[in-house]
C-alpha cells in the first residue's frame, strides 16, 4: 500500500472534499469523504482504523486510527468539517488550495483540515518504530455544528488515551481553558385578541419583557458571582440574540419567542443554570397568565479547564509558552469526560478561522511537526 503524500498533497485532497457542517439542511454535507481519505492514508501507516458511525446523522461519522496497542499513550484529534462559505467573497476557488506568498489558501486549511494532514505527516516516521503506548489520530464529525460526532464519542467511551492534543489554530500556543456556550429559547403563548380591549387576551409581548428584565437581573448576578481573570471577558457573558412575536399593531400579541446566548465560565454548570433560569421565569407565567417555556436550541459545549498536570508542563516546556485561555469552543470537554489530560494547540490562527481567504501558513509547518514529534516520542515511543 502506497505511503501517504507530502502535506500540501494531503491538504489539497481534504479541501477538495466538500464536509460544511450547517444546522440548517440545505448547507450540510457528510464528512465520509474526508474520512474515507484519513482511513487509507493512515492503513497504509499501519493504524488499526475504526470508522464510527454518529448515531442518527446519516452520512456523518468518526474515524478512530490506532498505532500500537496497550494503556495510555496520545491521541491528535481534528473535526474533519468546516463552516459554510460564500464563494464570491473569495480571491480564489475555497475548495482549491492555492498556494501564494507562503501560504495556503481554502476552506478548512487552518480550521482544521490542515492539522490532520501535519498529524500524518507526523506519523510517518513511526510506521516501523516499536511503541509503548498507542498513538492515536482523531477525526471527528459535526463539530462547527451539534458536536454529535465528539458526544458519540463520550457515549462509546472511546478512545482511551493518557493525553489528548486537539489541533485547533492558536498559533501553537497552548490552550488549556475555555468558556462553555449555551443557546436557549423562551417562548410564550399567550391569548391574541382586539387592541382595543386588553382583557380579550393575554399579550405574549408584555410578558416577555417582564422575561428579558429578568435575564438581565439574572446575568448581572452571574457576573458578581462568577469571575476568572484568565479570560480577557473575565465574567460570564449572555447575549439577547433574537426575538420573534405578533403580527399586527392593532392584535394582542398571542405568541412571542426570546433566542439568547449564555457563555459560562469554567467551574459553572449548565444544568444549573438551565434551572436557575426556570426557577426565576416562573412567576412571570403567572403574572401574565400565560403559558411559558424554555428550551434548549442545541445540548451545548460544557466549559472546560485542564487543571496543570505534567501534560500541561510538557507542552509548555516544548512551545516556551504558557497555557492560556480563549474564548472560542472546543471538543476539548468532551476528550476530557474520557479521562484524557486535554490541551488546544495547532497551527494557524482563529483569526483567519470562519471568513474568506482563509489560510495556513507553511511557516507552520515545520514548528507544529516538531512539536508532535516530541509528543509522540514521549508519550508513545517511551510511554511515560
Amino acid at each position: 500500500m502506497p505511503m501517504p503524500p507530502k502535506p500540501i498533497e494531503m491538504i489539497s485532497s481534504l479541501i477538495a472534499v466538500p464536509s460544511i457542517s450547517s444546522t440548517t439542511p440545505k448547507w450540510d454535507h457528510s464528512n465520509l469523504g474526508v474520512i474515507e481519505l484519513l482511513h487509507s492514508w493512515c492503513e497504509s501507516l499501519g493504524f488499526q482504523c475504526e470508522v464510527m458511525p454518529v448515531p442518527n446523522n446519516p452520512g456523518k461519522a468518526n474515524l478512530i486510527a490506532t498505532l500500537g496497542t496497550g494503556p495510555g499513550g496520545l491521541v491528535l484529534s481534528g473535526h474533519t468539517d468546516t463552516v459554510p462559505c460564500d464563494p464570491e467573497l473569495w480571491k480564489s476557488d475555497p475548495f482549491k488550495v492555492e498556494e501564494r506568498d507562503q501560504k495556503l489558501y481554502g476552506l478548512g486549511t487552518c480550521d482544521m483540515k490542515g492539522f490532520l494532514a501535519l498529524a500524518i505527516e507526523a506519523a510517518k516516521q513511526y510506521k516501523d518504530t516499536p511503541l509503548q503506548a498507542p498513538l492515536i489520530i482523531l477525526a471527528t464529525a459535526d463539530e462547527e455544528s451539534s458536536m454529535s460526532g465528539a458526544r458519540a464519542l463520550v457515549d462509546a467511551g472511546k478512545p482511551k488515551a493518557r493525553a489528548a492534543l486537539i489541533g485547533e489554530p492558536t498559533s501553537l500556543k497552548p490552550i488549556r481553558m475555555h468558556k462553555g456556550m449555551m443557546m436557549e429559547a423562551v417562548r410564550i403563548e399567550g391569548q391574541a385578541g382586539h387592541s382595543s380591549d386588553p382583557s380579550l387576551g393575554a399579550n405574549a409581548l408584555e410578558a416577555m419583557s417582564g422575561v428579558m428584565n429578568e435575564l438581565l437581573t439574572i446575568r448581572s448576578e452571574l457576573q458578581s458571582k462568577y469571575q476568572n481573570s484568565n479570560f480577557r471577558i473575565d465574567v460570564p457573558t449572555m447575549n439577547l440574540g433574537c426575538i420573534h412575536g405578533g403580527d399586527n399593531p392593532n392584535r394582542i400579541c398571542g405568541q412571542c419567542e426570546l433566542e439568547f446566548d449564555l457563555r459560562p465560565l469554567p467551574g459553572m454548570s449548565m444544568d444549573g443554570l438551565r434551572n436557575l433560569i426556570s426557577d426565576r421565569l416562573k412567576p412571570i407565567e403567572q403574572k401574565h397568565r400565560v403559558d411559558l417555556s424554555v428550551r434548549s436550541l442545541f445540548p451545548g459545549i460544557p466549559p472546560f479547564e485542564q487543571s496543570e498536570s505534567e501534560f500541561v508542563a510538557c507542552v509548555e516546556r516544548l512551545t516556551g509558552h504558557k497555557a492560556e485561555a480563549v474564548a472560542f469552543g472546543t471538543e476539548a470537554p468532551f476528550l476530557q469526560q474520557m479521562g484524557m489530560q486535554t490541551l488546544v494547540l495547532g497551527p494557524g490562527s482563529i483569526d483567519q478561522a470562519h471568513q474568506p481567504d482563509e489560510f495556513l501558513a507553511l511557516d507552520q509547518f515545520a514548528p507544529t511537526l516538531d512539536l508532535l514529534h516530541n509528543l509522540i516520542n514521549q508519550y508513545c515511543v517511551k510511554g511515560c
